[in-house]
């Protein structure tokens, strides 16, 4: 049985069964005025992280959701967007969107804001979307891409691409782990389909958004998630994983390279009111100015005794300059 197969079969019994535990389930219940989740969809909130951000939804937009879970992160997307299929959820597994379309009935009971039909639910393949081309404004998945192995991986985030508007922008919430797993570990298929074993460290994850096309990377948020040990794990080691937040925009690359964000600030304390690089980044005085790694490198090279750079804290919430 192919891993691909062992995570519809994981998410079937998911879906007819809620398991509470099956991925740490950490995503934030939002709190907005008017919005209440039913405690199924809570219940089957199977994520590591959270990939709805209100500054990406303004605008009523267009919204694609790849792998629906229970429908909680696909009704507060709605609630940013409520047009009739406004939000296109994906999902290979019958059950699942079944499920979804129970707990959406159930939505509409304690939301009188909401409708079903905001939703549109379809069957699909991340690796194949039934989504006609730059045709969304935000494209989401939350804990979905880490099961995938490389090459699928890539075909997926290509997708994404594919069906993004120009500077509409993916916004995912994965796994991440820096250290390294052994072959049993990697290639454990029940792991996998957990978004337990496989996971990339941020520089490969990154590399993967930004070999898509991907011009600008976000990392939002950066986060304790599980251990992986020997008593419970096929490892001879504790392996720390964490949960990374990232929105990737459909931005050209520059010439000099994609713009990634991993929270590092600069910060001028010369004896000017501000300096200018004549390069767009204009650094007022003891003020921190938000910056991408590129931008950090070319300060630094500068070689100047009157300009700090911060180490990355992958944290960033916008702003600044690149």
């Amino acid at each position: 049985m192919s891993y691909l197969e062992t995570t519809k079969n994981v998410y079937k019994e998911a879906a007819l069964k809620p398991n509470i535990g099956l991925c740490c389930t950490t995503n934030p219940i939002w709190e907005l005025p008017g919005l209440k989740i039913p405690r199924i969809m809570q219940e089957m909130n199977y994520g590591c992280g959270s990939s709805v951000h209100a500054r990406d939804l303004t605008n009523n937009p267009k919204i694609l959701y790849v792998g629906v879970g229970g429908g909680m992160e696909l009704l507060q997307f709605s609630y940013f967007s409520r047009q009739k299929k406004g939000v296109i959820g994906i999902d290979v597994v019958d059950e699942m969107l079944e499920a979804s379309r129970k707990n959406f009935r159930e939505a509409e009971n304690q939301n009188p804001w909401f409708q079903s039909d905001f939703v549109d639910l379809r069957k699909g393949d991340a690796m194949n979307l039934p989504v006609e081309d730059n045709s969304i404004d935000v494209a989401a998945q939350n804990c979905l891409f880490n099961i995938f192995k490389e090459d699928d991986l890539q075909q997926a985030i290509s997708e994404m691409y594919r069906v993004l508007k120009p500077h509409g922008r993916l916004v995912m919430s994965d796994p991440t782990c820096e250290q390294e797993m052994n072959d049993e570990l990697r290639n454990d298929e029940r792991l996998r389909a957990l978004c337990l074993s496989g996971s990339l460290s941020i520089a490969n994850y990154v590399k993967a958004l930004t070999d898509a096309g991907f011009g600008t990377i976000e990392i939002r948020a950066r986060k304790p998630y599980r251990i992986l040990d020997p008593k419970n794990y096929p490892t001879n080691e504790l392996i720390y994983i964490e949960s990374i937040e990232v929105a990737a925009i459909k931005d050209p690359v520059p010439a000099d390279g994609p713009c990634i964000f991993t929270g590092k600030a600069a910060i001028y304390y010369g004896d000017e009111a501000y300096f200018d690089d004549n390069a767009g980044h204009v650094l007022m005085k003891n003020q921190p100015l938000a910056i991408c790694d590129k931008t950090a490198n070319a300060l630094q090279s500068l070689g100047r005794n009157d300009i700090f750079i911060s180490a990355s804290t992958f944290h960033y919430d916008g702003g600044g300059c690149c």
